[in-house]
């Protein structure tokens, strides 16, 4: 079989069953597909998530480098006496850090980004409240 063929073949099985797929359900009055149309967002669902962030942040933070000292003083010890376990134990510590750096930004992020996402669909919504309101009193005027 030509890759012309096999082409065919595959495009017109992958095309057979979309229109049964897409004409399954009847399409609801003013469009949209099924369940809820609205975008709503759950403030305390995204402020819960964002404290949750901020305080494995935290923790991490604290609880993240409490052995560093003492790994650090092991490596070089090691090291000095001629072991080579000392450069090892060292760059587990220097990748320990490294991960550790970027595990603490990344929950700095998404604290900062749900802080930053209540703020701003909150202000949206007032703003689109203020928007309907100026346009409810525009009705009267005409």
């Amino acid at each position: 079989m030509s890759f012309e063929q096999e082409w065919a073949s595959v495009r017109s099985t992958s095309t057979a069953g979309v229109s049964t797929r897409l004409n399954q359900v009847a399409p609801e009055p003013g469009g949209g597909g099924g369940g809820n149309a609205d975008l709503s967002v759950d403030q305390d669902k995204l402020g819960a998530i964002g404290g949750a962030a901020y305080a494995l942040h935290g923790r991490l933070a604290k609880d993240g480098n409490h052995a560093r000292t003492n790994t650090t003083d092991a490596a070089t010890s090691l090291s000095s006496h001629g072991f080579a376990t000392g450069s090892a134990m060292s760059t587990v510590q220097e990748t320990w850090s490294s991960q550790l750096n970027t595990l603490l930004d990344a929950c700095a992020n998404i604290s900062n980004h749900l802080d930053y996402s209540a703020a701003s669909h909150a202000k949206e919504e007032a703003d689109i409240q203020a928007a309907l309101a100026a346009s409810k009193i525009n009705e009267y005027f005409k």
